[in-house]
């Protein structure tokens, strides 16, 4: 427990102190505006980090790692519950609780089982594509408090379709304050990233509406906030089975949290020189979800952007996430009667600046250079597989909401990852200078009639089997006396592929044409041995060299 605070030092007590200021100041109102997204009261975002935070530095491995409401997942809790929970907005607030404590639930047991590996069925460019999605549902979602003017129900283009039609509606002095607010965070960001730009705009935006009476005029504010501390145990109203229904997208909500705040804490560790434990950093995540439901909150992970503002302010340990949730909890008992006043125009700007950055559209574009015409002219549009993954999830989410489109994200990798092992690039090689070449890359070399060397570049297994042993008929003529399968770049095989080796070499023999294999690597030849049997098994050698020692010199004319 507190592993992150073993051989704690007197000279980091300053900097974790500072570390903690530092992300309360950013913290509060953002927890304020995530609740928001939630679709619960803004005060269940403070409710909910206090017990994250704690528990957190208690389980998890991540001595800098930020743990609180975060807009993923209260987007993800929102579109949850909305269907469950109707217009009763008593029975949503404790549905949104119930679904912390599921997540909790599910993280502590898949930490127990050590299951840390499953963030690694979330490649990289899914999730930036989901993020980016999600991102811009969040922002879509938040525009109407920022003109002013009545939200639209749908996706993400039915939103923007109804904001659209109710430009002409705009209420101006909402627009001002929300335009200045969005300005002051964006601008303080850039310029001057220490000064906390999302405090200085709520502030800036509750002492506007005191001075000129804007609550009186039209501009909404977030209203009544309970002061104190949270009610403390399991919510009210709710029976088993509204739990058991929520088991299962709580695993989304973890599975996503989880991959987000892994990222981060992998970031930071790495800077600090020190690592992560993926198990651990479930343990963490789930004990601080259990801890946020139980206490009236929401669910919770780990924020990228509050560990950056952590680690710049020069945070050691855990001690600074300590710091915050003490802060946290002096701003529930003495604070909340501030943000009564908070404009929500505000609020919705604080969300668009936080978020706005994620809209990582320079990755995407990445993604797509990520091309060339030898993959092009092996895979097809596939040759582009991660751009289309990023693609796959990012208009999922904004066609079909944020759970559906991260699955159609992972099923979409997972099918071009299978399309393209299906057709993996076979290649005719050549010798040159000691080496042998792909003849595709280096088109001056010249291969000899009678003999063809090839190698699959990629395991060889049921899906792909057919296609080898056509390719490699293919490149036999007539004139051919020997093939050698050169199985280095083949890492594995499966029972349906060694098969297929033992027909390729049956079909060649009736075409009067040998079939051997040269330098397998240890999977590749336990696997071989062990369908083959001992019926006439295929010639296997150490190199091609000596695959080919026995064909009688011929000069290379083709």
């Amino acid at each position: 427990m507190f592993e992150s605070l073993r051989g704690y030092q007197r000279s980091w007590i300053r900097p974790d102190v500072i570390a903690g200021l530092t992300v309360w100041a950013v913290l509060v109102p953002e927890a304020l505006a995530y609740a928001s997204i939630a679709g619960v009261p803004p005060v269940v975002g403070l409710y909910a980090a206090v017990p994250a935070l704690v528990l957190y530095a208690l389980a998890g491995s991540s001595r800098h790692l930020v743990v609180g409401p975060m807009s993923a997942t209260a987007a993800l809790s929102a579109a949850i519950i909305a269907p469950l929970a109707g217009a009763d907005g008593g029975h949503y607030i404790a549905l949104s609780a119930a679904l912390a404590i599921a997540t909790g639930f599910i993280g502590l047991l898949a930490g127990l089982a050590r299951l840390g590996f499953i963030a690694s069925f979330i490649s990289e460019p899914v999730l930036k594509g989901f993020i980016v999605g999600l991102a811009l549902t969040i922002i879509i979602g938040q525009v109407p408090k920022l003109f002013g003017v009545p939200k639209h129900e749908g996706n993400f283009f039915e939103q923007a379709w109804g904001v659209l039609r109710e430009l002409g509606d705009t209420h101006w002095r909402t627009l001002l304050i929300g335009v200045f607010s969005l300005a002051v965070v964006l601008g303080l960001k850039r310029w001057l990233p220490l000064v906390p730009g999302s405090l200085l705009a709520v502030s800036l935006g509750i002492v506007a509406v005191a001075l000129f009476d804007l609550d009186d005029k039209g501009v909404a504010i977030v209203g009544h906030i309970d002061a104190g501390l949270p009610a403390l145990g399991i919510p009210d109203g709710l029976a088993l089975r509204d739990y058991l229904d929520l088991l299962g997208p709580a695993v989304g909500v973890l599975f996503i949290g989880f991959a987000e705040g892994l990222g981060a804490a992998k970031t930071y560790a790495a800077r600090a020189g020190y690592s992560i434990d993926a198990n651990r950093e479930l343990l963490g995540l789930g004990a601080a979800n259990l801890g946020s439901g139980l206490s009236s909150g929401m669910v919770v992970n780990g924020s990228l952007s509050k560990t950056a503002v952590n680690g710049a302010a020069g945070a050691k340990t855990q001690v600074s996430g300590l710091v915050v949730a003490v802060l946290t909890i002096l701003t529930l008992l003495l604070l909340t009667g501030l943000f009564e006043k908070l404009p929500e125009a505000t609020l919705a700007a604080v969300v668009i600046a936080a978020v706005i950055e994620l809209v990582d559209i320079d990755a995407l574009r990445r993604l797509y250079r990520v091309w060339t015409r030898l993959l092009a002219s092996i895979y097809g549009h596939a040759a582009r597989a991660d751009f289309l993954a990023a693609m796959a999830a990012m208009f999922g989410v904004l066609l079909f909401d944020t759970l559906p489109g991260l699955l159609i994200g992972v099923g979409v990798s997972i099918l071009l990852l299978v399309y393209r092992g299906s057709q993996p690039h076979i290649a005719e090689v050549a010798k040159s200078g000691g080496v042998w070449l792909d003849t595709a890359r280096h088109p001056d070399l010249r291969t000899r009639p009678d003999l063809v060397v090839v190698r699959v570049e990629a395991g060889m297994f049921f899906v792909n089997a057919d296609y080898v042993k056509e390719r490699i008929q293919h490149l036999c003529t007539d004139d051919t006396r020997l093939v050698v399968l050169d199985a280095e770049t083949s890492p594995g095989l499966d029972v349906t592929a060694a098969a297929m080796l033992l027909d390729l070499r049956n079909a060649l023999a009736h075409r009067r044409i040998d079939f051997r294999i040269a330098r397998p690597v240890a999977q590749f030849d336990d696997a071989l041995d062990s369908a083959e049997g001992a019926d006439a098994p295929i010639g296997v050698y150490p190199t091609v060299a000596a695959a080919a020692a026995d064909l009688p010199e011929t000069p290379p004319t083709r």
